[in-house]
């Protein structure tokens, strides 16, 4: 597999081919990009399906947020109350896990 390029500037990160006579993000000339590893390359393609994982459990969390705050704002009974506030912390968890886990990757340059 082809090796990826990164911008030195922004971090930007693309396949060879791909890249144009600028960086797409932050406009640096084509000689700020470098080339990466093959294992760095293969890191990235790797992560790169954990990581939509993780932001689609971020969004899965926050479209449970906001269905619980439609609970509340129902005010049935204090049972579903309670019920709806728990799911709204439960969703708060779940999306501080995911957010750590991709901050590790970027740590790690698994972007």
């Amino acid at each position: 597999m082809e090796r990826l390029m990164k911008c030195g500037v922004c971090g930007y990160t693309t396949q060879k081919e791909a890249l144009g006579e600028n960086c797409p993000k932050c406009g640096a000339p084509r000689e700020k990009f470098i080339e990466l590893s093959e294992e760095t390359s293969d890191k990235i393609r790797k992560a790169d399906a954990t990581n939509d994982l993780h932001m689609d459990i971020i969004n899965l969390a926050m479209a449970i947020e906001e269905l619980a705050n439609e609970g509340i704002e129902l005010d049935l009974d204090p049972g579903c109350v309670d019920a709806f506030e728990k799911a709204i912390q439960a969703a708060w968890e779940m999306k501080q896990i995911s957010k750590a886990e991709l901050a590790i990757h970027m740590n790690k340059n698994k972007w």
